[in-house]
Parts: C-alpha cells; structure tokens; sequence
C-alpha cells in the first residue's frame, strides 16, 4: 500500500479576509448554506474531541443539530465516554471535514448540558425507531453481542408500541460554547488559507495562520 505518493491539488479557490465576516457564527452559517445548496454528503457531521483525566485525547463522529450565536449543539447519551471526558473536562473541540470542496471548520471552546426542556422537544421530533434506540443503548459499554441488541430494541420496541417514548433522564444535548473558531479553506501548491477567530470579550479578533 503505497501511501506517500497519494496526494492531490487543492484548487476549489481561495479564502481572502475582506470574503470573512466579522462574525464566526455568521461566516459558519454561510459555509454550511453552500455545503447544503452544494448537497455534499451529511454536511452536519463533525468529529468532536474530548480528554480523559489521565491525558489521552479520544475523538467520534456526531452531527450538529443546532447553531446559534450561543453556540453549536449536539446530542448524545450522558452516559457514553465522551459525557464521561466532559464532565471532567469540559474543553472540546470540533472538526467539521467538508473535503470534496476543500474546506474545515475548527472550533475550540467549552461544552455545557442544554436545559431538559431543549432535550425534549428535539428528543420528541426524532424517529420513533432512533428514540428507540436511546432507550436501549448505553452507549460505551461492553456489549456482549449485536443479537443482544437487537433483542433489546424489540423489547422495548413492543413495549412502547402505540405509546408515546419519554426522554430517557441520561440522554440530552450539549452546546459547545466557543472561544476559537478557525476557517480553513485549501490552496494549490500546499499554500492553505487560513484564519483563525478569537473571542476577546464580547469582541473576535480575526488572523491569517500560515498554512
């Protein structure tokens, strides 16, 4: 498997400042626009990192649900090893890979639990089968076989037949809240742009890195 001549030019076009608008919520909000009018394939997905108190980073694929000018939201089990990581340490960091049109989004802040009410009423728009499955898994754990779970869905799947699925208490929504947000947008002959957010009060602070 020959690896290091595997490369390509990034050539879908620059990233000046004066194309940046002062603010990272709104320039995210425009970069996700064209990815969805772009139709690229499951736009909202990011890799989120967290850390564990001994250290070791550890990183999984979740999709944003929400993003506001509080921040951006996602929902998980409170129970899982990355509610486990926050609790300790709430510092996150987010990647979004839109790489068919050589773009990333990076954003570094601090996760906090959404309200209960905020849970609920996206816990209740989801598919019934996907509320299901909430209930059944406790995400991170050992488990002992997929027949196992399947078992468990179709337990609780006749259970809650005809029924109304409540919010399960260890299952909601975060918001990471950011303090930097970097914009990253390929260039031929490795000459990246990017620029890097900063939040300074109620201000951001914008800069060029080198790529």
């Amino acid at each position: 498997m020959d690896l290091e001549s595997f490369r390509r030019e990034y050539l879908h076009g620059g990233l000046k400042r004066d194309d940046l608008d002062g603010d990272p919520f709104n320039q995210f909000s425009l970069w996700m626009q064209q990815a969805l009018d772009l139709k690229i394939h499951d736009p909202t997905v990011m890799t989120i990192a967290t850390v564990a108190d001994d250290g070791q980073p550890s990183q999984r694929i979740v999709l944003l649900k929400h993003i506001d000018h509080d921040g951006f939201v996602f929902y998980t089990n409170y129970e899982s090893r990355k509610a486990s990581e926050l609790k300790v340490n709430s510092k996150i960091s987010l990647l979004f890979p839109w790489n068919i049109i050589d773009r990333q989004v990076k954003v570094c802040g601090e996760a906090k639990k959404i309200s209960v009410e905020e849970s609920e009423k996206y816990f209740s728009s989801r598919p019934k089968d996907s509320q299901l499955a909430a209930l059944v898994s406790k995400q991170s754990s050992l488990l002992p076989s997929r027949a196992s779970l399947l078992e468990s869905f179709e337990s609780v799947r006749e259970e809650y037949k005809g029924e109304n699925i409540p919010l399960p208490s260890y299952w909601g929504g975060y918001r990471v809240v950011p303090h930097e947000v970097e914009f990253w947008q390929g260039g031929a002959s490795r000459l990246h742009d990017r620029f890097r957010y900063m939040r300074n009060g109620n201000e951001w602070k914008i800069d060029r890195l080198a790529p």
